[in-house]
């Protein structure tokens, strides 16, 4: 089965002041993370960058893995290529994330399957920032 994004979830994710865990969130101003970022924090979302390198991002201390973060996430924003995103959901799902959200074309219907089993809100194969515009939020 297809994972389908429900546009009341997306709209709570992007309307309700969160935690968001933007995982692959590096200094790099090139890649969208950096930009999405920016936008969830200027949105009134807290960000938690998750790098390897573990840098601090618009100002919020970064960490090198999801179980390294203190305190509870929200949503686990998943910036990884596909291969790697049902990891990166397994983790979410292991700390006890509310949400995951797999940016656009990041794709893993299992991973999807998996995090929605174990009761997290999944939204698939999109961007904060095109919802908020399509959804007329931005």
């Amino acid at each position: 089965m297809t994972h389908r994004n429900d546009p009341d979830v997306v709209r709570r994710l992007l309307t309700t002041p969160a935690r968001w865990a933007v995982v692959g969130l590096s200094t790099n101003t090139a890649r969208a993370a950096y930009g999405v970022a920016r936008y969830l924090q200027d949105s009134g979302h807290e960000i938690v960058p998750v790098h390897p390198s573990a840098p601090t991002v618009h100002g919020a201390q970064g960490y090198a893995s999801l179980g390294e973060v203190p305190g509870a996430l929200d949503v686990v924003d998943v910036f990884v290529n596909s291969a790697l995103a049902g990891a990166v959901v397994d983790e979410a799902i292991a700390v006890g994330a509310r949400a995951v959200w797999l940016q656009l074309d990041v794709v893993d219907e299992a991973a999807a399957a998996r995090a929605t089993a174990a009761g997290l809100d999944v939204v698939m194969d999109t961007c904060p920032v095109i919802e908020a515009g399509r959804l007329g939020l931005s």
